[in-house]
């Protein structure tokens, strides 16, 4: 009889531990499938603001961001040819605006979501005084000056702009090493292989880059505004989370992040 009570316990011991464990697995299940994942087509300037943004998304919203960083024309070229983001956003907003016109974005969700700005920078390691201004490029000692590609990086055309501006161009352009994206060419100065170069103000109030190097901040008078655009992708099957990042990035977290980088905000 005592073995019969005994037997009956580890039974229902048993028993109740199964129902923990099956409770357990559904409640996970159903997380899982709560979450969503979106994929981000991001231009570089973005680079340090928009990880710190996900960051805080992921972690109040347990969905996760797949992050694309590159030149906004490159990915235009991408998305015109079916690549599968959801999320788009643009060093250009003309790039967006091209996409809303050829009908590849959701109609309404395409908005300005911030105006950037250029420095010229360089490392403490370089000993170039940019604090002269874009006029340091006369400088027959310095050999390699980075800027993006301004074929389809908008950095790369402002920072042209802007030499043009100050009539410095002529004298530079023989000198000029391309990046591929603002970061590669912030990498180029940043490592050494470029004496100074022209860069987004994003990335040199970066914490790494700040304590690199040092800059000066071109006048917004010397180039076209670098107004910035986003839109949510057509094709995007989580049009709705990719909503849902679009108003957290517009939100409080995400417009104090954007202005520590830098970045002017719409109104």
């Amino acid at each position: 009889m005592n073995r019969l009570k005994s037997y009956m316990q580890r039974l229902s011991c048993v028993g109740w531990i199964a129902l923990i464990v099956v409770f357990i697995s559904q409640i996970a299940v159903s997380g899982t499938a709560l979450s969503a994942e979106i994929a981000i087509a991001a231009a570089s300037d973005l680079n340090f603001a928009i990880k710190d943004i996900i960051a805080e998304y992921e972690k109040s919203t347990g969905n996760h961001v797949k992050l694309s960083l590159g030149s906004s024309g490159n990915f235009y070229a991408q998305i015109q040819n079916g690549a599968p983001f959801d999320l788009y956003f643009s060093a250009d907003i003309g790039y967006p605006k091209k996409l809303e016109e050829a009908g590849l974005i959701v109609p309404g969700s395409l908005y300005r979501y911030a105006v950037g700005r250029i420095v010229l920078w360089t490392s403490h390691t370089a000993n170039r005084d940019v604090s002269r201004g874009l006029d340091v490029l006369r400088d027959p000692r310095i050999k390699k000056i980075a800027i993006a590609n301004p074929k389809h990086a908008p950095y790369g055309r402002a920072a042209v702009a802007a030499m043009q501006h100050f009539k410095v161009y002529d004298d530079a352009k023989d000198r000029l090493v391309l990046g591929e994206n603002i970061s590669q060419a912030a990498q180029f100065i940043e490592s050494g292989a470029c004496d100074v170069g022209v860069i987004a103000l994003s990335l040199a109030l970066a914490p790494t880059m700040k304590a690199a190097g040092t800059y000066w901040e071109i006048p917004s008078d010397a180039h076209p505004p670098l107004e910035q655009g986003a839109a949510i992708l057509k094709s995007s099957k989580q049009q709705k989370t990719s909503q849902d990042f679009v108003e957290f990035m517009r939100g409080t977290h995400g417009q104090e992040i954007m202005s520590r980088y830098g970045f002017t905000l719409p109104n």
